[in-house]
């Protein structure tokens, strides 16, 4: 079933390309919206291929798995036609955008094009497994509030490793930045850089027709996460969102067709962005009126979330948390202190 669109957007198709690479829809002449799965909760993540004539350049790339390989060598038998991917674009550093395009470099002989940010992060974690939690991760996650129990479990563990889920990836990029333009599919894009769900985000806008591919800077029905993690605890990720969501909101036209890394394309862009800068507005004033009594990051999910939360979404629920509520602290809005009882720091509004 296709998603309830949000007011002022509309979804020129209701139903996705089935993700086990039998199936592609042709978005624009020469682009084509792809499927692959995911074994979590969103369960999915968009692939756009764009043809060059004797070959493809593919955004995105899906987890690095023996299933995703087996999907991509049906998808480039069927729908693309039996041509090659000779270049692959890389929104963000996320395993389910960025997980097989080392696969395509070393496999496909394919050229990689992505941020600096994006490629540095990504080829940093993929080299950097561990076997348990680092000290450094548990106190965060301690300092946040963690219930005690996940964390003792946690502890045991082993951790989700970059690894697990992205191909190995060999030296060598092509970089893109802000103001760069790029050819692709026949058309010129300039590319605008986001931030907050992900450093150096990545973002394409055709110069020549009415496509934006946004990758997870712009999602149709759902806000992207927006979290600080213990590898930079005093990071701004929910001041770096809004800093790009108000900077690309000017580019907006209600007829750009706004191809996402998850859910359905849709146009109404303009009434998009304004939503995903008031989510984040609105979940910042529903914080300050939480915590007129100190409270912790995992005290402030139910005005955050405005539901419940499970253990399967906990992690990405608690530095999201975090993110706002050091936003607030760190504009001057909100205190913080240690809690002497579990040693998680607490956040309270300033008179």
């Amino acid at each position: 079933m296709a998603d309830k669109a949000p007011a002022g957007l509309r979804y020129p198709w209701e139903t996705p390309p089935v993700s086990d690479g039998t199936e592609a829809i042709e978005v624009a002449p020469g682009v084509l919206w792809l499927r692959l799965p995911l074994p979590m909760k969103l369960d999915h993540v968009n692939i756009y291929a764009l043809d060059e004539g004797d070959h493809w350049t593919v955004v995105d790339t899906g987890f690095a798995s023996k299933k995703s390989k087996a999907i991509w060598s049906d998808a480039m038998a069927g729908p693309l036609g039996g041509k090659p991917v000779r270049r692959v674009v890389v929104t963000h550093h996320h395993p389910d955008h960025v997980g097989l395009a080392g696969w395509f470099q070393t496999e496909h002989e394919a050229e990689l094009i992505t941020t600096r940010t994006a490629w540095l992060t990504a080829r940093m974690l993929t080299l950097d497994e561990q076997t348990l939690l680092p000290a450094e991760t548990v106190r965060f996650y301690r300092q946040s509030g963690m219930d005690c129990d996940l964390l003792k479990k946690r502890e045991t563990d082993r951790p989700f490793n970059f690894a697990d889920v992205v191909a190995p990836m060999p030296l060598g990029y092509t970089r893109i930045k802000q103001d760069d333009t790029i050819k692709m599919g026949g058309r010129t894009w300039d590319v605008h850089i986001g931030n907050g769900h992900a450093p150096e985000h990545a973002t394409f806008w055709s110069r020549d027709d009415n496509l934006v591919i946004a990758g997870d800077q712009i999602l149709s029905s759902i806000s992207p996460n927006v979290g600080v993690y213990a590898t930079e605890p005093m990071a701004d990720p929910i001041g770096e969102w809004l800093e790009a969501c108000e900077r690309l909101a000017p580019l907006a036209r209600p007829d750009h067709l706004v191809l996402g890394g998850h859910k359905l394309p849709f146009t109404g862009l303009p009434k998009r962005m304004e939503q995903l800068i008031e989510n984040h507005h609105g979940a910042l004033r529903r914080l300050l009126e939480h915590i007129e009594t100190p409270k912790s990051a995992t005290e402030c999910f139910a005005p955050l979330f405005k539901r419940s939360i499970g253990e399967g979404e906990y992690g990405l629920a608690l530095v999201e948390a975090v993110a706002h509520l050091s936003h607030l602290y760190q504009t001057g809005l909100a205190t913080r202190d240690l809690r002497d009882s579990d040693g998680a720091f607490v956040y309270q509004r300033k008179e």
